[in-house]
């Protein structure tokens, strides 16, 4: 088997690939490629939130206006062809995604669809640890906050993008497999949750998913972006070299409770994992509102390793059910991260009203409660919560062959085994018999 080849850039979706029954063993090399390209997201990320702070000083403005970085990085900013903030989302790397995308939530089994995207984006979290370090001990150690520094992480970006464009060779050249609407659609018939069976536009789960993304990520890019200033301003003798340093143990947190939640989630349904990590977040980020020193800023730690988890679990059961309309509706759940272009210049602007960053921190609290909405929706309402129960009972992918062949003469017969809570149906709901 060649590793690299020419590959057809698109597959009609009416066709199935069996690209969505990929075995756990099938799915690791191209889950290595997008853990790479999650690492290299992460690092490029976190830069940002120690340029915050020394754009601040060095440029003399004020903690809104330094917002603009997030606002750029998430409002326009296009990281790969399934990840563009926002209006890719729903525009042309949507219709990319569509016809040519990839998604690692999709790739392998779909009871383990939570977990294979949260330990690819806990080296997202890896690279937003690397990144403060390398800015608070080779960029602003010496130069502290002059224009040679923010000279030197244009060539790191340079080679970013560099890397990026040969990362994407490989991909072209990976045998990447391509997953159609058809496949998904497959997918939710297996488990018995074609919920696409309604139109998109009544797809109330998927909006609410989105909603909750927005509100989360805001939050997460709101407390990351202001950190260096909340353990400056709250912290005696902390500069903004020493705050970068502090920001890097934060994001070990936030890589550290990625890890531990994938963990969690093997023995644990993973709908219960992100309810607990959500609020948490919410009861942590609290007292970091009224708390200084040490205290505050362990408040900020703390709240990091909650909301590890929450981003790529909302993107996984946000996806859960949605059949046909599986590549169409991740755009909106990931163009709900257009939430990191909109929190961070409110906090900024509270900030300089109160001047108090800690004070501020309000606002990603009030964001955090309005996600919380889907948590508990997701855990307690039945058209929430079956669906991504039947997914974690899946068989699809879980045999070294694969899926089973389509069953032949379902058209004659228009019978069709399918397993549900230990009972057996057939297509037309008719119950055959009790299984042992």
């Amino acid at each position: 088997m060649r590793i690299f080849k020419r590959n057809s850039l698109k597959t009609s979706d009416h066709k199935r690939t069996r690209a969505a029954e990929l075995t756990l063993r099938q799915s690791i090399y191209p889950l290595c490629l997008v853990t790479i390209l999650f690492f290299l997201w992460g690092f490029s990320y976190g830069l940002l939130d120690t340029l915050n702070k020394h754009f601040q000083n060095t440029l003399g403005i004020t903690r809104a206006r330094s917002s603009g970085l997030q606002a750029a990085y998430f409002g326009y900013l296009t990281i790969d062809e399934s990840r563009a903030y926002p209006l890719a989302s729903l525009g042309h790397a949507n219709w990319i995604l569509r016809h040519y995308g990839y998604k690692p939530t999709v790739c392998g089994p779909p009871r383990y669809s939570e977990i294979r995207i949260n330990i690819s984006q806990a080296f997202n979290g890896v690279g937003t640890v690397v990144a403060p370090v390398l800015g608070s001990y080779v960029f602003f150690l010496k130069t502290a906050d002059d224009t040679k520094a923010l000279t030197n992480v244009q060539w790191v970006y340079l080679a970013i993008a560099c890397f990026v464009f040969l990362l994407a060779v490989v991909f072209y050249l990976s045998p990447i497999p391509e997953i159609t609407d058809a496949d998904m659609q497959f997918q939710a018939e297996e488990t018995h949750a074609n919920t696409d069976v309604k139109p998109f536009h009544k797809q109330c789960r998927l909006f609410h998913a989105a909603f909750a993304q927005f509100c989360y990520t805001g939050s997460q890019v709101a407390i990351a972006g202001y950190f260096i200033n909340y353990v400056t301003e709250t912290r005696p003798n902390t500069d903004s070299s020493l705050g970068a340093k502090f920001l890097a143990g934060a994001q070990g947190a936030f890589a550290l409770g990625r890890f531990t939640g994938v963990g969690f989630m093997k023995y644990i349904r993973p709908r219960w994992v992100f309810l607990v990590y959500l609020t948490c977040c919410i009861i942590f980020i609290a007292p970091s509102i009224t708390q200084r020193n040490n205290t505050g800023m362990s408040m900020l730690y703390v709240t990091l390793f909650f909301e590890s988890i929450c981003f790529p679990t909302i993107v996984a059961l946000g996806m859960r059910g949605l059949g046909k309309y599986s590549k169409r509706g991740s755009g909106f759940i990931v163009g709900g991260v257009a939430g990191g272009a909109c929190v961070p210049p409110l906090l900024g602007a509270a900030a300089d009203l109160n001047n108090s960053t800690a004070i501020a921190m309000s606002v990603p609290l009030a964001f955090f409660i309005a996600a919380w909405s889907y948590a508990l929706c997701v855990n307690f309402i039945p058209s929430y919560r079956d669906v991504a129960d039947k997914f974690t009972i899946a068989k699809i992918g879980m045999q070294e062959d694969g899926a089973r062949d389509e069953v032949k003469g379902v058209g004659n017969s228009q019978e069709e085994d399918i397993e549900k809570n230990g009972m057996q149906f057939t297509e037309r709901s008719a119950p055959i018999e009790e299984i042992g």
